[in-house]
């Protein structure tokens, strides 16, 4: 094989390679952006889940305080529930502060 043979044969691997690397520079922007527009909508979905779930338990709620059956038994326990926290806020509402500054032997 001759110089110039070989000399051919690596300027054309060359710019095999040098199209190689733009198509796939390409392909990966492409496919970055892709991800971004994918990761934003995973976000909203996911907010969308949580909104809706929200939701449903407040209509679940409802329904049980109104209606009757499964949702009126776990409308009774979220209700018995939120009464406990209710007591318990009251409870420390009627505790003394004992802060750093108080004084415990006076």
């Amino acid at each position: 094989m001759s110089d110039k043979t070989v000399v051919l044969n690596i300027e054309k691997r060359v710019r095999q390679l040098i199209d190689d690397h733009r198509r796939l520079s390409r392909l990966c922007r492409d496919l970055e952006r892709e991800r971004e527009k994918l990761k934003n909508e995973n976000r909203s979905l996911r907010e969308r889940v949580k909104s809706l779930d929200t939701e449903l338990a407040k209509r679940e709620l409802c329904e049980g305080l109104v209606g009757s059956g499964h949702n009126r038994d776990k409308a009774r326990a979220r209700v018995n529930h939120l009464m406990r926290e209710v007591d318990k806020c009251i409870a420390l509402v009627g505790q003394p502060l004992e802060g750093p500054d108080e004084d415990k032997d006076a």
